[in-house]
Parts: C-alpha cells; structure tokens; sequence
C-alpha cells in the first residue's frame, strides 16, 4: 500500500473542509453539483481498469468470510436501514431514502484503508471489493423499488437510466481499454495508466464536489445532521458487534475480524450521491443525507479501526 493510500482518510477529511468552504461561495455552491457525477464516472473507470472481474473467485477461497460479509452487506443491512428510518425518519421520507442509498452500498474503497490500520487482512478485503462493487451495481436499483418506492415517487426508467450511465458505462469502458487498446499503443496505454494510478484524486474532487453542492443546507438545517446521527450511529455499533459475534461464532482469526467489520461498516457514499442527483433531482434531502452520513462515516470508521487494536489479541 503506497503512501498516499496510506494517509487516504486525511485527504478525505481535506476534500470535506474543502468542500463545505468552497460550499459558502454561491458560484461554487450552485455549480459543485455538475462535477460529482463525471469525478465519480472517471474513478469507476479507474477502479474497474485496476480490478479483474475473472477473478471474483478469489474471494471465495476464503468462503466463510466471503459468504457471511456478502450476507450482511446485501441481505440483512438492507432491512435494517429501513427498519432504522422507519423508527428514526418516518417524517422526513426523503432523509429515509438517503439513508436507505447509502446502507445499501458497500465501500468500494477507503474501507481498505482502515482495514490496513486495523492491521485486518487487506489481501481478503481487497479480494471482497469486486463483488462489493458489482452486487451493488445490480442491486441498488432493486433495493429502492422496494424499501423506497412508497417513501418517495421513484420513475423506475429514469433510475435505471442512472445506474447504468454512472456505474455501467465506465464498466463498459473499463472492459473495452482492456480487452482493445494494446500496450503497444504506449501513448493511450500509459494515459489509461495514469488514470487507474490515480483515480483517488477523482474521489477527492467528488466528494470535496458532494459537500460543496450540500454544505451550505447542512449548515442552515443543523437539525438534519442530529436526526440523521441516531439512525447511522445505530447501524455502525449493531454491524461492529455483529460482526464481532460473527467472528468469535465462525472462529475467525482476528485479521479475518478486522476485514469483516470493515467490510460490513463502511459504506459508498460517493457512488450513491452519484445516483441520488442523477435519479432524484428535485429532492436536495436525499443527496444531503448521503453528505451527512458520509460526515459520520468517517470518524466512526477511524474510532472503529482504533477499538479493534484495542480488542487485538497480545502477542505473546
């Protein structure tokens, strides 16, 4: 893991205060909204130019873990999202369904970064990214027809529409750079190059981008944050002890532990906005849910990642 991958979450906390300054200047205020979605097209393309779809069997050399973090992450987080913002934001439907957006997509990501501090299995976590990022390409769509569809009016044309323009297309071009473009054209082999080397600085410019577009409604609706906290403090401290008793239940070692909860707690913020403001344009809460929950995410990652050294076994 590189330098730069390492201080990954400072850049992070760097794009936010970026953001939410720039986010105080009306042009920057008004127009942030219009990089998202092209930041985050450019860093799939990148991820998908770095991963091997051929591969996803890697992940299941390890079956147990495999099996148990996909279950959470697509069978039993789902339901506890809507259950959580049907006790917690049953009067604010649109924060519901951000909060629905952002528990259904697994971190593709900066979950690998606080494995790596939690001195967890990167290898095994880097294994469980291709099938993170595909189930939930396939799947989002499926969750919103049906935790969210009564909440709020959901076009299903225009949502497929998003999905597949933010999250296939650069699959698609991703596929194609592989499989067509030569080495042997080094000019486009190495600008191909550059891109996937790269492709965090287009998730600091989407997110930097992300609380620039939203900030300034985050900063005059302060109670939003609070009525967005309960919910998303909940679901981060039930996963993290689900996780545990998963772990001490299937005997697992602790890097497997640190992976598991990592996995299974940290959530694609970025990649859900990109659909939010595509699909659901005249609804500014559901976008500004995700930048909340994105503001939450990351201390508690950060303390989630220090808890599990704590619980680390001592080496004798």
């Amino acid at each position: 893991m590189s330098r730069t991958e390492k201080l990954q979450s400072l850049w992070i906390v760097a794009a936010i205060f970026m953001g939410l300054t720039l986010g105080q200047v009306a042009w920057f205020s008004k127009n942030a909204i219009y990089w998202i979605v092209p930041s985050l097209m450019v860093m799939l393309y990148g991820i998908f130019l770095n991963i091997s779809l051929t591969r996803l069997t890697t992940a299941f050399q390890n079956y147990k873990v495999t099996g148990l973090s996909l279950g959470i992450n697509f069978l039993w987080t789902p339901i506890l999202a809507w259950g959580l913002g049907a006790i917690f934001l049953r009067d604010i439907p649109d924060i519901w369904v951000g909060l629905i957006m952002l528990m259904v997509t697994p971190c593709t990501d900066w979950y690998l970064i606080f494995t790596s501090i939690a001195q967890g299995d990167v290898a095994l976590a880097t294994a469980l990214l291709p099938w993170n990022l595909l189930l939930q390409v396939i799947l989002l769509p499926v969750y919103l027809l049906i935790f969210a569809d009564k909440l709020v009016n959901i076009n299903a044309v225009i949502l497929l529409e998003s999905v597949v323009f933010v999250l296939f297309v650069p699959m698609l071009l991703a596929f194609i750079s592989k499989r067509l473009i030569q080495p042997a054209n080094r000019a486009w082999h190495r600008f191909i190059l550059k891109i996937a080397a790269n492709q965090l600085l287009f998730l600091y410019v989407a997110i930097a981008a992300m609380f620039a577009s939203q900030g300034k409604i985050l900063i005059e609706r302060p109670e939003l944050l609070l009525k967005m906290l309960i919910p998303v403090l909940m679901f981060f401290s039930i996963n993290f002890w689900l996780g545990q008793l998963i772990g001490r239940l299937a005997h697992f070692s602790y890097e497997e532990v640190a992976c598991f909860n990592c996995t299974t707690l940290a959530r694609n913020s970025p990649i859900s906005l990109a659909i939010a403001t595509s699909a659901f344009p005249e609804q500014p809460l559901i976008a500004l849910a995700l930048v909340i929950g994105a503001l939450i995410e990351l201390p508690v990652l950060f303390v989630v990642s220090q808890i599990l050294l704590l619980l680390r076994p001592k080496k004798r």
